[in-house]
């Protein structure tokens, strides 16, 4: 794949190898040949198989659990394909870590998105490719283009294609406050009524239910999130819903972070299905006969292809 003078190589570190080489697939070329390991100490290593002088690079790596060896897995393959000058290097982030820490909400507090957005940047990195950032504004943290996919439209197609009778009686549920112009988007999409649960939290990872503003008696209930993380908020709001009459209740989100005990709250809650994108990997142990698994890799691989082409991304959606 070759448009004007610089190759394409696609390379992944450890964290969402399968994503990567399904994108692989999808833009028809191969894998580069890349090893990510350790040494004894536990540093990481990174040895490029095949040179990269003057080729548009993009690494493919997600910032999940351990976040931390995913980070430095990411910053020094940046920096090894820039010392073997790389003509231009896209980090593709699809899920990125440390969002949530995006503004000082006490005194002392550390602002790691930002912190974050600066190592990419500082490691070599000439854009960014994400999708469904915590907070939006963390694109301005960068001072390098970055280009802000969306999980929605993957998530609404799937929904749109539930019987005319779900979708007549579908409510959109969005689990906060600060989700809701997530979820009324998401509403307008189905063309369905907007709900929203009203609760406080105490303190982190943590979430109580108050009220539920909007009608969910006798529907079909679907709550919509960015990502699910221990699953508290999802389990509750799910259960507050059920106890106020739904029909039924779903919960879709882009990035299941799966963390702490929410496998275990996941599957004795009263969700009948829980649908997420594959921006991070999940092992055989984090799955559930009612989880259901979609793709981003085509949204991901015409992204890269675009910007391979030097093609504006917002025509995607």
């Amino acid at each position: 794949m070759n448009v004007h003078g610089k190759d394409i190589k696609l390379f992944a570190g450890n964290s969402n190898r399968a994503l990567a080489e399904a994108m692989a697939r999808r833009l028809g070329i191969s894998m580069g040949n890349c090893e990510v390991s350790k040494f004894s100490d536990g540093e990481i290593q990174v040895n490029i198989g095949e040179t990269v002088r003057g080729s548009d690079v993009f690494v493919v790596q997600s910032t999940s659990t351990p976040v931390n060896t995913n980070l430095m897995e990411l910053l020094i393959m940046i920096d090894a394909f820039k010392r073997a000058s790389a003509g231009r290097i896209t980090a593709v982030i699809p899920y990125y870590g440390y969002a949530r820490q995006d503004r000082k909400s006490r005194a002392r507090d550390p602002i790691t998105a930002r912190l974050v957005a600066d190592l990419i940047t500082a490691a070599g990195a000439d854009r960014v490719l994400t999708m469904d950032l915590h907070a939006s504004q963390i694109q301005g943290f960068f001072d390098i283009p970055v280009d802000h996919l969306q999980g929605a439209p993957i998530l609404t197609r799937y929904f749109e294609k539930r019987p005319a009778e779900y979708r007549a009686n579908l409510t959109v549920v969005s689990p906060d406050l600060g989700s809701v112009a997530r979820a009324r988007r998401f509403a307008e999409k189905l063309e369905a009524p907007l709900a929203i649960v009203d609760k406080r939290r105490p303190r982190a990872n943590v979430s109580e239910v108050m009220n539920i503003i909007g009608e969910v008696e006798g529907r079909d209930v679907l709550i919509v999130d960015d990502m699910i993380d221990t699953a508290g908020t999802l389990c509750n709001a799910a259960e507050a819903i059920r106890a106020r009459g739904a029909r039924s209740v779903a919960a879709c989100a882009t990035h299941a972070v799966l963390s702490g005990p929410a496998v275990e709250r996941l599957a004795a809650s009263e969700l009948d299905e829980v649908v997420f994108l594959d921006t991070i990997a999940q092992p055989p142990r984090k799955r559930l006969e009612k989880f259901h698994r979609l793709t981003a890799a085509d949204v991901f691989a015409e992204a890269v292809a675009r910007i391979y082409s030097d093609k504006p991304i917002s025509a995607l959606f």
